[in-house]
C-alpha cells in the first residue's frame, strides 16, 4: 500500500505567528515539496498573498490552496476534505502538507476529518502544532489583539461556535503535539521559563514546548513527528463542546492569519541560535532494546527534541536506524554494512540551545 502523505496542522490565534512560522519553514525546506492549505477568509485574509508572493524556491502558486468560506472547522465537508483530495490526486503529490487554520478554529474537528473514508488511507496527521503569542499568554490575554479576533469572528457567517478565547486556547493546547511559544524574545528569561513550565503542565504528557522568535523553528523539529493524531483523538478530546449539531457530518472550525507585522523585523539566521545540534559517536552497541531505553532516558533527562542516526549492533550484519521524537524511539534495520564500512554508532542530537553536550555524550556512551 502506498505510504500515507504526512500533514501538519498549525493552529493558534490571529497574530500568534502562524504565517511567519510557515514562511520560515518554506524558506528552509531543503527541497522537500510542501503544499499549503490556508484557512484565509474575509478582509483579514492576507496570508495567501504573503505566502504566494514570497518568491520562495520550490513553492509554486498552485502549492498554496486557500479556504475562504469561513472557519475551517465549520466547513470540513464542504471545503476542507475536497481541497485535500485535490492535493492527493495530483500527478506529483506533495511530500508534506501544512494546514494553517484560522485563529478561531478548533483543531479537534479538523483532525477527526482525517478519519473520513475518502482520505484516511492516503494521508495522516504528522502532528498538531499550536503557536502561541508568548507575551500575550504570559499577560493573560491569549491573543495580541482581542479586538482583531472579535472582528474576525464577526466576519465569519459560517461560524457555528461562540467560544470565549480562554476555552478556545484550552482546546488548542489539549490537541497539540508541540506548542511553539513564539515572540519569546519579548519575555525575560524567568518569564519565558515559567510560561514554558506552565504550558507543559497544562498539555498532555510528552507534548514538546519550544520557544522561538519570529517562528524560526528547524524543519526537522517541526516536521516528521509521525504522531498519527487521527488515531489518538480520545486523548486530545475537546474540553468544551462548541459546535451545534449538524446534519450528517462532524463539523470543524478554524480561522486565523498571523499578521505579525507589529513584530516583523527582518529574519536573520541568528534566529536559529535558539536551537543547536551536535553529533555523538560511540562504538557498536551490544543490546538494541537496552540502548533504545537508555536513549529515551537521556532524551527525557535533557529535554532533547529530536535524535536520529545509525547504530551497529554486535553480531548483526545490518545497520540499525534510530529516530526519536521526544522520548518515543523508533528503530529498524535498513541495510547491510558495506565491506570496510566502520561499525560504529552515530547520532545527531537536536534541542534548544544550552544542551549539556558533555553529559549527553557521556550518558550515551555509558
Amino acid at each position: 500500500m502506498a505510504k500515507k502523505i504526512p500533514a501538519t496542522v498549525v493552529t493558534g490565534f490571529l497574530g500568534a505567528g502562524k504565517t511567519t512560522l510557515i514562511r520560515h519553514l518554506l524558506t528552509h525546506a531543503n527541497g522537500k515539496r510542501i503544499a499549503l492549505i490556508i484557512n484565509e477568509f474575509g478582509d483579514l485574509g492576507v496570508d495567501g498573498d504573503i505566502l504566494k508572493g514570497c518568491g520562495i524556491e520550490g513553492c509554486a502558486d498552485d502549492d498554496v490552496m486557500e479556504l475562504s468560506n469561513g472557519c475551517i472547522c465549520c466547513t470540513v465537508a464542504e471545503d476542507f476534505v475536497p481541497t485535500l483530495q485535490k492535493l492527493l490526486d495530483r500527478d506529483t503529490p506533495p511530500d508534506h502538507i501544512v494546514i494553517e487554520t484560522s485563529g478561531l478554529a478548533l483543531p479537534q474537528p479538523l483532525v477527526r476529518a482525517f478519519g473520513w473514508p475518502e482520505i484516511r488511507t492516503r494521508v495522516t496527521v504528522d502532528g498538531v502544532v499550536t503557536v502561541v503569542d508568548g507575551k500575550a499568554v504570559a499577560e493573560g490575554r491569549f491573543a495580541h489583539s482581542v479586538e482583531a479576533v472579535d472582528a474576525q469572528r464577526r466576519q465569519d457567517e459560517n461560524l457555528d461556535h461562540e467560544t470565549p478565547l480562554s476555552e478556545l486556547f484550552e482546546d488548542q493546547i489539549a490537541c497539540a503535539d508541540m506548542i511553539v511559544v513564539n515572540k519569546s524574545d519579548l519575555l525575560g528569561d524567568a518569564e519565558a521559563e515559567a510560561l514554558t513550565a506552565r504550558l507543559k503542565a497544562e498539555a498532555r504528557s510528552g507534548v514538546q514546548v519550544v520557544r522561538t522568535a519570529m517562528g524560526a523553528l528547524p524543519v526537522d523539529v517541526l516536521l516528521g513527528q509521525g504522531i498519527g493524531a487521527e488515531d489518538d483523538l480520545d486523548a486530545r478530546g475537546e474540553m468544551h463542546h462548541h459546535h451545534e449539531a449538524d446534519a450528517g457530518h462532524d463539523r470543524d472550525h478554524d480561522h486565523d492569519h498571523d499578521h505579525d507585522h507589529d513584530h516583523d523585523h527582518d529574519h536573520h539566521e541568528h534566529d536559529h541560535d535558539a536551537f543547536e545540534s551536535f553529533v555523538v559517536t560511540v562504538p557498536e552497541i551490544a543490546d538494541q532494546t537496552a540502548f533504545a531505553a537508555r536513549l529515551a532516558e537521556v532524551i527525557r533527562g535533557h529535554d532533547i527534541l529530536r535524535l536520529k542516526g545509525f547504530a551497529a549492533v554486535s553480531g548483526k550484519p545490518m545497520r540499525l536506524t534510530l529516530q526519536a521524537v521526544g522520548p518515543r524511539v523508533d528503530s529498524y534495520f535498513d541495510r547491510p554494512f558495506a565491506p570496510g564500512e566502520v561499525r560504529e554508532t552515530r547520532l545527531v542530537v537536536i534541542g534548544q540551545a544550552g544542551l549539556d553536550r558533555a553529559a549527553i555524550s557521556a550518558a550515551l556512551a555509558a
